[in-house]
């Protein structure tokens, strides 16, 4: 297997760190961090010795376009071996930098970048880093080549029926992808995505560690991306968390130029009147602490986000949130512009060694996307093994959606109940937590809970009552 990945540009960049005896790092021709060697001194380790652009270098995964535009202006697009570039502090550049062209047949196709040092490289050190960089320019290009023509190849994989023509796809993806189809390799399904059309997806050149894309069907009118994740071991996370956040990135874009914001609450009907004096529950309950939400009183109107404000936007790591809708906090109806829609998320299935599980891998994806556009609090990228209960939840039949019992309460005139409820069974049957967590009074909780008996036939405290009403809840979302 280690020979098989001889070539990985995360270990070709390692090599020239070596060569060199000085950190380096690999951006594409668009300034995008693709690999950085790791620091081995104190000094490098200095915030001191680290200036700002190499810093948002590697914290947000790319370079500002007046930094790459200020690059550009000493010829490294045109440039055939080391480029020196000398310190600007008034650009942010505190240290020189060595550039390392990387090109592919005379065209650039990235940068290696170092930082200048004393006593500095020799011309034959240089001469030897450039030679590993030509080695990492046929890489890139070869990966854009491949990742450019196998969305067809990808899909065919990803919506086989099974048995033989799954197989025969996965032989047809294998053979496209050469000797490093048998290393692992995850998943990431982004939904919802803004368009069916191929050319409005990102290139797989543009997305770390992205061996291919295409867009999938999305339920019955919408679309996901699913992108295929290349891993230097199953037990690396960063690879595809660094690709989701790319592709949100661009989904949220995309959605922005539609015009299209999320975040919108679905209006409420019934809470009920806050009953004063003996008020008309029953039911008694202990429990201190809020889970750090906010409502607007007892009058039975929800406040907005009352299990938190989950912010949007968060840079290049995080593209967007997943924010409130009908019957509960979260909960996705299907399309933008909805009160349930609150912006795109991502999951990541788990990783596995070679293709012949990638059938499973993409429905491990879909489901934690899917968990994450249910519950605000798994997103914006959510994996597979995170999702806790939601494993088993989107695994059940569409059919198996809406159970008899639980049906009334989820009628459109009865959220603020049907949220009620949920916030009830996730605090445990806590009615102080549950009070606190809703900004209400309690005697406008008994009377809440009564009225969800009512409609259910329910008895919330029976045991098995209550998990066939949390479970028909949580699966209500997806």
């Amino acid at each position: 297997m280690a020979a098989d990945y001889k070539g990985d540009y995360q270990e070709l960049v390692d090599e020239i760190s070596e060569l060199l005896g000085a950190p380096a790092t690999l951006e594409n021709r668009d300034f995008e961090l693709l690999a950085f060697g790791t620091y081995d001194s104190d000094d490098e380790l200095d915030a001191s010795a680290l200036d700002p652009v190499r810093t948002r270098s590697i914290l947000t995964r790319r370079s500002t376009t007046g930094v790459r535009t200020w690059f550009e202006g000493f010829g490294i697009t045109r440039a055939t071996g080391p480029v020196r570039i000398p310190p600007s502090p008034e650009a942010g550049v505190y240290r020189g930098r060595i550039c390392l062209p990387v090109r592919h047949r005379a065209v650039v196709v990235g940068y290696v970048w170092l930082l200048e040092g004393e006593p500095g490289p020799t011309d034959a050190q240089l001469d030897a880093a450039m030679r590993v960089a030509g080695r990492i320019g046929a890489l890139l290009a070869d990966e854009a080549e491949a990742g450019a023509g196998l969305s067809r190849e990808l899909r065919a994989v990803l919506t086989a029926e099974g048995g033989w023509q799954r197989d025969m796809a996965v032989a047809e993806l294998r053979t496209a992808l050469g000797p490093r189809a048998d290393g692992p390799h995850t998943l990431i399904c982004v939904a919802p995505w803004p368009s069916p059309d191929p050319d409005d997806a990102p290139s797989a050149r543009s997305v770390p560690h992205a061996a291919a894309l295409c867009t999938i069907p999305w339920g019955a009118a919408a679309q996901s991306l699913a992108v295929l994740v290349r891993l230097r071991s199953t037990a690396m996370d960063a690879p595809a968390l660094a690709a989701a956040g790319r592709v949100l990135e661009e989904a949220e874009g995309a959605w922005g130029a539609l015009g299209v914001r999320g975040g919108t609450e679905a209006a409420t009907t019934e809470g009920g009147p806050a009953p004063s004096g003996s008020g008309t529950g029953t039911r008694s309950g202990s429990g201190t602490g809020a889970r750090g939400g906010s409502g607007k009183g007892a009058g039975g109107t929800s406040g907005k986000g009352a299990r938190g404000a989950v912010p949007r936007g968060a840079g290049a790591a995080v593209a967007a949130a997943v924010a409130a809708g009908v019957a509960g906090v979260g909960r996705y109806t299907g399309g933008p512009g909805t009160a349930g829609f609150g912006g795109p998320a991502a999951g990541i299935g788990d990783p596995r060694v070679g293709l012949a599980e990638l059938g499973a891998v993409w429905q491990e994806a879909r489901a934690a996307a899917q968990a994450a556009l249910a519950e605000r609090h798994l997103g914006p990228v959510a994996q597979w093994r995170g999702i806790g209960p939601y494993r088993l939840l989107t695994a059940l039949p569409p059919e198996s959606a809406q159970d008899p019992a639980a049906g009334p309460l989820l009628a459109p005139a009865h959220r603020e109940l049907a949220r009620t409820a949920e916030v009830y069974l996730d605090c445990a049957g806590q009615a102080g937590r549950t009070a606190s967590e809703l900004g209400i009074h309690r005697q406008t909780l008994y009377y809440r809970l009564n009225r969800v008996e009512q409609l259910t036939g329910l008895d919330l405290d029976d045991g098995e009552d209550r998990l066939l009403l949390h479970m028909a809840l949580k699966r209500a979302r997806l």
